[in-house]
């Protein structure tokens, strides 16, 4: 194994001094500037600004629910996390309506990202190695495959799993973020059906939203899932109109934004919740068919693009296929 790894070093063209001197080099960077990023100090501004709200905050048990402003990545943390906070708020943005919110959750993502891109090459230059020992038994079609490689192969795969080990998760991260966005727009407006039924029932405002909260924590568990949270954020001390505001700004669909507008004007000009939601209950299901019938209309036009291409080719034979047989026999003759 040892013996495999020297000989392909060899075979790069990097000496053993050289590889040393690059990895200690490497080696005192990370230690130069985690030693910085420890010892920086800090703003004296935003020490005092930072104390002062953590002393309004300590009398508030929320349990992880009220989360703070992330903070500027420090230390190590730089090479790993944008510092620009308009990119961190985008990635949070898209964490948020994959129902990813949690207070380490961009952490965790990026660190998933840089070892997802270290792993992936790491292991296929630990299976070239072992198989070209014989440590390990390769499929044969495999196995000559992989011994066919050239250096420059080699060096194009790793690059093509180092790509996709750290911008794979940024995919996953936008399909499943879209995934439950549509699911969010699908299920919303039976939820504000069963808020308005409750409502008009006797229940207050934030009752129903926790009895509606619990009772489709099966069928739509995202939406459940958002109503509860904003919920609990308003029974640990947010206001109402921040947490159905920040609710919206996770989910990130249109008829969750409206929804909360539409209950914060009602509040705040006194007027009759139960025929607010009412009213916009009935807009929403005109909306929803509204839609539907968009997307029939939309069909005739998709299909005819598939219909032309596969009908298309049929039609050509039968029209000049005869014709073309005959100026063969004719001509041929």
């Amino acid at each position: 194994m040892i013996e495999a790894f020297e000989n392909l070093i060899r075979g790069f063209g990097v000496s053993f001094g050289t590889l040393a001197i690059l990895g200690i080099g490497f080696g005192s960077m990370l230690v130069v500037f985690g030693l910085s990023g420890a010892f920086a100090g800090e703003n004296p501004a935003l020490r005092r600004m930072a104390a002062q709200g953590a002393q309004r905050s300590s009398s508030i048990a929320d349990r992880g629910i009220l989360r703070p402003a992330t903070a500027n990545p420090t230390g190590l943390m730089k090479s790993l996390i944008p510092v620009d906070r308009k990119q961190r708020s985008e990635v949070q943005r898209q964490l948020a309506q994959a129902g990813m919110a949690g207070p380490h959750a961009l952490r965790n993502y990026f660190l998933v990202r840089f070892c997802l891109g270290v792993l992936f090459p790491c292991a296929l230059l630990a299976i070239i190695s072992a198989s070209r020992v014989g440590a390990i038994a390769l499929p044969p079609a495999l196995e000559l495959t992989l011994g066919g490689w050239s250096q420059l192969r080699i060096l194009q795969m790793l690059s093509v799993l180092v790509a996709l080990g750290f911008f794979g998760p940024a995919l996953w991260l936008r399909s499943h973020a879209s995934g439950r966005k549509r699911t969010i727009e699908e299920g919303f407006p039976n939820a504000l059906d069963l808020i308005q039924i409750s409502v008009e029932a006797g229940l207050g405002f934030d009752a129903a939203m926790i009895r509606v909260g619990n009772e489709i924590a099966k069928t739509a568990p995202a939406i459940s899932q958002e109503m509860l949270v904003a919920q609990r954020e308003i029974q640990a001390g947010r206001s109402r109109d921040r947490a159905l505001l920040d609710m919206a700004a996770r989910t990130g669909v249109e008829e969750v934004a409206a929804f909360a507008n539409v209950v914060l004007q009602s509040i705040q000009f006194g007027t009759s919740i139960s025929e607010t939601l009412t009213t916009y209950a009935k807009e929403m299901r005109t909306h929803r068919e509204l839609r539907a019938q968009e997307k029939a209309n939309k069909l005739p036009v998709q299909m005819s693009a598939v219909m032309a291409s596969l009908m298309l080719p049929a039609l050509l034979l039968l029209t000049l296929g005869p014709v073309v047989i005959r100026y063969v026999r004719y001509f041929g003759g």
